[in-house]
């Protein structure tokens, strides 16, 4: 499991250089042919990964329910986000890593509820999430990287 949080700690460390490379107008803009924007995708990840691995396992998670119902899966920028909500998100792409370590090593994670993704690939346990979360990460950082060339 190691492998899988240090790619996963990767991954957010590169979602973090977004934050720090655009501007708050950058990452709010939803570019022509796009449905979404930068920020949105960052938020979307953290909500999806909490939604992946505390819900279907019976925890309640770190995540606000307002933000929750801003990025959760099916969902599009509907007004711009602030820069106090940026600060909140930023905190959140790195806390939760460890938090969801901490966690996992504390055997915190007892049950867990087997889904069928809105992908189409089947989550039978916990070390499927986290496996399958990297890759949903990895997805919306390809998104990302394609938005980048328009902002």
């Amino acid at each position: 499991m190691e492998s899988a949080f240090k790619i996963w700690e990767t991954s957010r460390n590169l979602y973090l250089d977004f934050l720090s490379k655009y501007t708050l107008e950058q990452l709010n803009k939803v570019p022509e042919g796009f449905s979404n924007n930068l920020i949105w995708n960052i938020g979307h990840i953290i909500v999806a990964q909490q939604a992946l691995v505390y819900k279907s396992s019976g925890l309640p998670g770190y995540v606000p329910d307002a933000l929750f119902e801003l990025y959760k899966p099916g969902t599009r920028p509907t007004a711009a986000t602030s820069q106090e909500e940026v600060a909140e998100l930023k905190e959140l792409l790195i806390s939760l890593v460890a938090q969801t370590k901490a966690d996992y090593y504390a055997g915190k994670f007892v049950t867990y509820k087997e889904r069928m993704t809105g992908t189409g690939f089947y989550v039978a346990s916990l070390t499927d999430a986290i496996q399958f979360n990297n890759y949903h990460e990895a997805l919306h950082l390809g998104v990302m990287m394609n938005i980048r060339k328009f902002v």
